[in-house]
């Protein structure tokens, strides 16, 4: 009997309120999301793997303006993107990841070839982008990447002389993620971000890091995070919640209201995160004021949510 396939995305967290959320930009985060989980929705329910799916699922936000990843990543001090992207598979412990890349379309599809078709598991900068080349992966130019609103944040952070999370009604974690549960059994995990508008010196946060902003073993849970990627690095916070199930006997939702609600909170991080287990129970807690977040167990059986509420 196959498995009941399940995916779960992220495309955010933060201070995400009603009162400065206009009616027309819900509808397209919302719309968007939907979008992002029919994806990988529709590769599951045709047989195909959960790294399949995740990667579908990040790859149409990173396709989509809205969120800090790929087409909509915000600019970096010298006004450049750089993004960072990391995808794990359960089974095997397979992993790959690229930080810092600038031009690839697809930062989630070079961290799936970096897991793939390499030796190794993080490649960075221009070493990323020249294996990115190598293996004819598509790029664009700096035009694709530009949008205004993300260019107006910069000029924004610049004039104040911060850095600052992606956007400025507000502290928001634009990352983007998926988990996923396949009929084999099988689940893993895909983040993708442009990081933090502003960010010198080549900074680098959780999402590209296999551990802190990404994990997937099937032994206990597959695990996308979004927040101030600084914490979630100190806290381990993916393999956190792995660590909890596998060692600790906890249930997936205790494990992962545990980190986000009272761990994170303890040592000042903020965010969230999605995850999965073999089961296809699904943990979506964070404890910003919102989380772009949804799910889909069939093509009618699905949640998309914003609010705390």
């Amino acid at each position: 009997m196959k498995n009941s396939v399940t995916i779960a995305i992220h495309g955010g967290a933060g201070t995400i309120l009603r009162s400065v959320m206009t009616e027309e930009k819900e509808k397209a985060y919302r719309a968007a999301l939907k979008e992002a989980l029919t994806a990988g929705y529709t590769i599951l329910t045709d047989g195909g793997t959960a790294v399949e799916a995740v990667e579908a699922a990040v790859i149409s936000m990173e396709n989509c303006p809205l969120f800090n990843a790929g087409k909509g990543a915000v600019f970096t001090h010298d006004g450049t993107h750089e993004m960072d992207a990391s995808i794990m598979e359960g089974a095997q412990l397979n992993a790959g990841a690229v930080a810092g890349i600038c031009g690839p379309k697809n930062p989630v599809s070079l961290a799936r070839a970096v897991m793939e078709k390499s030796e190794h598991v993080l490649l960075a900068s221009k070493g990323a982008e020249d294996f990115a080349k190598s293996i004819g992966m598509e790029f664009m130019t700096n035009d694709y990447f530009h949008t205004d609103h993300r260019f107006e944040q910069l000029q924004e952070a610049l004039t104040e002389d911060r850095v600052q999370l992606d956007h400025s009604e507000g502290k928001k974690f634009g990352t983007v993620g998926a988990v996923a549960l396949d009929t084999a059994g099988n689940i893993a995990a895909a983040t993708s971000t442009g990081g933090m508008t502003n960010k010198q010196w080549g900074r680098i946060g959780d999402s590209p890091l296999i551990g802190s902003g990404t994990y997937a073993d099937n032994n206990s849970c597959a695990v996308s995070c979004t927040g101030h990627g600084e914490y979630f690095i100190r806290s381990v916070v993916a393999f956190r919640v792995a660590c909890m199930m596998s060692i600790g006997n906890k249930t997936l939702a205790d494990a992962a209201d545990y980190v986000v609600n009272d761990h994170l909170v303890k040592t000042g991080g903020e965010g969230g995160l999605i995850a999965i287990d073999r089961k296809g129970n699904i943990s979506m807690p964070f404890n910003s004021a919102g989380m772009y977040r949804g799910y889909m167990r069939s093509l009618e059986n699905f949640v998309i949510s914003i609010y705390e509420d």
